[in-house]
């Protein structure tokens, strides 16, 4: 079992909420996820996402980021070649699939790579989770994310939520982290009505398609753990 329990000294993590923040392309986004305190941190690898990142500039973040959250390569239906140029890059502590790996592909990739594995899987009714228990014997973790408007290039909630009481009361044996449409504003109901231990975000705290704001990416960390940034706080007792 995976361990999100805050560190010795943590004291920007008051409560047990995972947060995850993915599609970062630029380090003031993720400077701005340190310093909230995010527990993982997501580089794309998806030609057709706005998030793509070369090998390259994904070193260097990865570099930034080693030992102060744990890193995160996203890749969608990938082929071993694919998997192992990540893996070199950026030498990630989970590779997140979120296309339509079946669980006999996730346990290939465990077999040949020995890498944790995050899957997502696509939600939008209460059938989408009936595949569920056939993932968790090979995945280290998963991600609840929205299904993907029909006619898209790429999977992902694109900014759209699915309905949060969908994961309330399951039993789901392994770590998991909501996903889709959430936002600083709503992050906390979402945790309230799934009951979700972990929440992900990508366009939820951007400006633009791929241009993260380092203040949502605050803003957002803060609401899920239940913290007033110190701003709020200070003005509260002026």
């Amino acid at each position: 079992m995976l361990d999100f329990a805050p560190r010795d000294g943590d004291k920007r993590r008051p409560m047990a909420v995972s947060v995850k923040i993915c599609g970062i392309t630029e380090a003031p986004a993720l400077d701005a996820a340190l310093r909230a305190g995010a527990d993982l941190v997501g580089f794309a690898f998806h030609p057709t996402s706005p998030r793509n990142l070369p090998y390259a500039k994904a070193a260097e973040l990865a570099l930034r980021a080693r030992g102060r959250a744990r890193i995160v390569a996203l890749l969608v239906d990938p082929d071993d070649a694919a998997v192992a140029r990540a893996l070199d890059a950026i030498q990630p502590d989970f590779v997140q699939l979120h296309g339509r790996e079946s669980p006999q592909r996730l346990a290939e990739l465990r077999s040949r790579f020995g890498r944790p594995l995050i899957k997502a899987m696509a939600v939008a009714e209460a059938d989408d989770l009936n595949a569920v228990a056939s993932y968790e014997p090979v995945t280290d973790m998963f991600l609840f994310d929205a299904r993907a408007p029909k006619g898209a290039t790429r999977p992902g909630g694109h900014g759209v939520a699915f309905d949060w009481r969908l994961l309330q009361h399951r039993r789901i044996l392994r770590p998991w982290l909501l996903a889709g449409g959430l936002t600083p504003e709503n992050v906390a109901l979402a945790l309230a009505v799934s009951g979700a231990p972990g929440v992900d975000v990508s366009s939820g705290v951007e400006v633009g398609p791929g241009i993260k704001d380092p203040q949502l990416i605050q803003a957002f960390v803060a609401a899920a753990r239940g913290v007033l940034p110190e701003s709020v706080q200070q003005g509260s007792s002026a």
